[in-house]
């Protein structure tokens, strides 16, 4: 039988399995005490003041926006190379979406073309509300540089770090929200952390933690300070918002804290796997990651470009060969604004020229602590065929 290699997946430890259990046991499957102990230990980890865990990053950006007021009338930029929910997001409350074009080198939101549209749109009149930049793969974008530009014209920014938990970004970790008013990071299983489902938006702005905390649960509030009526009666609550139920569970909380006992673990590992990939392709016709000199990468992904001149082969056709030798390869991402849902709202292809040359030659090998030697061997080999022959 042929030995599947996947792009990516979760590693599961008998520790893991036993702070689930134990919430089983407990009085507490959801809303105990779990999930507060889980989002101070982020917090922790990032060095952030306040955490709102919910049941998705995608919930997470969704409330992000909501707290920074963001709705009908209102534009958010985003990074084309990213999932569809840094975006829809924004669509989730009303507002209008634009996207910025990537570095060549990072396929991070570029900058300088951020500095240009932030310029024009200024002069029109039209600036966005947010920007939200992606750490695609787990390497954080040039935040400083990013705050420059956004901080001259009023601009909120969010940053989508669902790749990047464990990164770090002029010495500090991602997700201290030194340039941003938000990050947020996902637990889905094929990331660094999981929680099997799970996000968490990370903040310094109580107020924002506060609003944020009530849209992931209703806009309800049983906080005696924020009531209109006071001493109502012990079963009194109050609605203040139209929130939604995107609460994260104890049960999922648990599994994340049993993870972030060995985040180190996992950077140092796929930081190793990384590395014995830059050596083996060095001499190969496909560009390997650049990594920004102010960033260390959490390496949630490794991306290969094909060189198809080089290669004298087809993107597409490297990576059927791939998939047929057992290596479960995957493409991080096709340009959001490529979508047909995108396309029915406007937007054309040629917005986003690096985006788009970028998903014409991007592969994302495996890459997961669990990987042996062995596999990371079988790996290279069959890259090796595919593109050299």
């Amino acid at each position: 039988m042929k030995r599947l290699i996947p792009y990516g997946r979760q590693s599961i430890t008998e520790a893991d399995i036993a702070a689930v259990v134990d919430v089983l046991k407990s009085d507490f499957l959801t809303q105990g005490p779990v999930v507060p102990a889980f989002e101070e230990a982020v917090a922790k980890q990032c060095g952030a003041a306040f955490g709102v865990a919910a049941n998705s990053a995608t919930s997470a950006l969704h409330i992000a926006c909501m707290a920074l007021g963001v709705g009908p009338g209102d534009c958010v930029w985003t990074s084309p190379l990213t999932f569809v929910a840094s975006s829809n997001a924004a669509l989730y409350c009303g507002a209008e979406v634009d996207f910025v074009d990537v570095d060549p080198r990072t396929y991070n939101m570029c900058p300088v073309k951020l500095a240009e549209k932030l310029d024009e749109a200024a002069a029109r009149g039209a600036l966005p509300k947010v920007i939200i930049p992606v750490h695609l793969t787990g390497q954080s974008c040039d935040m400083a540089a990013i705050q420059e530009a956004a901080s001259r014209h009023g601009v909120k920014i969010i940053e989508d770090a669902s790749h990047a938990i464990g990164a770090s970004y002029r010495g500090e970790p991602v997700g201290d929200c030194r340039y941003s008013d938000v990050a947020v990071f996902s637990f889905h299983p094929v990331k660094i952390v999981t929680t099997g489902e799970g996000g968490i938006a990370m903040t310094n702005d109580a107020d924002l933690a506060e609003k944020m905390n009530l849209y992931r649960s209703h806009g309800i509030t049983r906080d005696p300070d924020l009531m209109q009526i006071a001493d109502a009666g012990a079963w009194y609550y109050e609605q203040h918002h139209l929130g939604f139920n995107y609460r994260m569970t104890d049960i999922n909380a648990a599994l994340g804290l049993s993870q972030l006992d060995r985040l180190k673990q996992f950077i140092e590992r796929r930081r190793e796997i990384a590395s014995v990939y830059d050596r083996a392709f060095a001499d190969l016709p496909i560009t390997t990651p650049w990594q920004h000199p102010d960033a260390a990468s959490a390496w949630h992904l490794y991306v290969i470009r094909v060189d198809q001149d080089r290669a004298k082969k087809s993107h597409r056709a490297v990576f059927d060969e791939l998939r047929e030798a057992g290596i479960l390869v995957n493409l991080h991402y096709i340009p959001v604004y490529l979508q047909p849902y995108y396309r029915d709202l406007g937007f054309k292809p040629g917005l986003c020229p690096n985006a788009e040359s970028y998903y014409d030659e991007a592969i994302s090998i495996p890459m997961y602590p669990a990987m042996t030697d062995e596999q990371q061997e079988q790996v290279i080999a069959s890259i090796i065929r595919a593109v050299a022959g």
